[in-house]
């Protein structure tokens, strides 16, 4: 356990063994790893538990995106549904994944839907705390913004590339 952790919890803190295990993934996350202790420990203030059920819908396509979220345990599918289209599932995320990512690009919606797949335990982060984050530590902000583009933009590529064929008109051959 990180020494912050701990001093939270001798301090009286209200977390759980179980809050404190996904409180210590949060540096493990590829967006926050480099990260210092002390713009880890902000992060980990600012995450909060999520919990949802079977078959549950996390948030739907173009509803406010206010939160990225990091599966600690259980199976979300990511679904999207073009406009003159049915749903499709562009992937399947499970423990230590993230997702609503656009909470933290400079949407205001998310551009996908995530429905639980299995019982859902996580622990998510507020746009503002994260926005924050980067206005406060100009150091932090460069490396996350880089990171995001990292990952990022290979997810949207490769929903691209599922999407594309539905809404592309179908050529008739002679």
């Amino acid at each position: 356990m990180s020494s912050m952790l701990g001093r939270m919890i001798l301090a009286g803190c209200p977390y759980t063994v179980y809050h404190v295990k996904m409180l210590e993934a949060v540096p493990l996350i590829p967006l926050f790893e480099g990260l210092s202790d002390e713009q880890n420990a902000t992060l980990m203030n600012a995450f909060e538990h999520y919990s949802s059920n079977l078959g549950a819908v996390v948030f739907e396509q173009g509803d406010p995106a206010n939160y990225l979220y990091l599966i600690v345990k259980g199976d979300v599918s990511i679904m999207y549904k073009p406009y003159d289209g049915e749903k499709i599932t562009l992937t399947r995320l499970k423990d230590g994944d993230v997702f609503g990512w656009s909470a933290v690009v400079g949407t205001n919606k998310y551009s996908s839907g995530a429905v639980c797949n299995s019982d859902l335990e996580a622990i998510r982060l507020r746009r503002d705390h994260l926005l924050k984050l980067m206005e406060t530590t100009p150091d932090a902000s460069k490396v996350i913004i880089d990171r995001l583009a990292l990952n990022v933009s290979p997810r949207w590529k490769d929903a691209y590339k599922q999407i594309e064929p539905l809404i592309t008109p179908k050529r008739k051959t002679a």
